[in-house]
């Protein structure tokens, strides 16, 4: 290894050009915590229980729902939603709608089977407790149910968050000026890729310390409280 090749390197690019990069990285942040939020949370809970419904109607479409969104890859997602989306339903999409869309609903599928996969690790006998208590089904899953899956899919979870924050950097085909973006067009414009390039890595990497660091407390927390 050649170490002194290091003096070559041009550090005071990076912090001549570090807002444009700080701006691009938020824009991750902020498809990273819609995508995790309406998609992980909301329409992913929503999935796993129509997956877990005893009607055919409801359990087979979205079961359908989460195949097509999981075999498919979000790069041909997100192109097809900017621009086969809009010739479907008459409805034009920004370059960052198209891109959070097909975010959401990639989320959404994968984040379903962990919280399917946590509601089947509680115990029958809550949901049969549940029942021969006469507690109505929104009680149940809301009081009952959901709150002791919680503890069982946030390490997953914490990881799918951090494959997310990832995936956000395939949006950048769409123009969106993410980190990955801004890199590019710094590293054109200045010629040097090596700095910029590894600048982005760094701050990425930092933001994905942080998801983890944020999840193992919560994971402490929840079995302090627990206990």
């Amino acid at each position: 290894m050649d170490w002194t090749v290091l003096t070559g390197f041009d550090f005071e690019v990076i912090w001549r050009y570090l807002p444009a990069l700080l701006k691009g990285l938020w824009m991750n942040i902020v498809l990273t915590g819609l995508g995790f939020i309406a998609g992980g949370i909301v329409l992913g809970t929503l999935l796993a229980i129509a997956n877990l419904s005893r009607l055919a109607v409801i359990r087979w479409p979205a079961f359908i729902f989460v195949e097509f969104w999981r075999s498919t890859p979000l790069l041909v997602q997100a192109i097809w939603m900017h621009f086969a989306f809009p010739v479907f339903s008459g409805l034009q999409t920004t370059p960052f709608q198209s891109a959070l869309l097909a975010l959401v609903f990639n989320v959404s599928a994968y984040c379903s089977e962990i919280i399917r996969a946590g509601i089947l690790g509680v115990p029958k006998g809550q949901f049969e407790a549940a029942r021969a208590l006469g507690i109505q089904a929104t009680t149940m899953w809301i009081k009952i149910i959901l709150p002791q899956a919680v503890k069982l899919v946030i390490p997953p979870l914490v990881g799918t968050t951090i494959s997310i924050f990832k995936a956000t950097a395939i949006l950048s085909v769409l123009a969106i000026n993410d980190v990955m973006r801004a890199a590019q067009r710094v590293s054109s414009y200045t010629f040097k890729p090596v700095e910029i390039y590894t600048t982005a890595a760094l701050l990425a990497f930092a933001v994905g310390l942080v998801i983890t660091i944020a999840g193992a407390r919560l994971e402490q927390h929840m079995k302090r409280t627990e206990a």
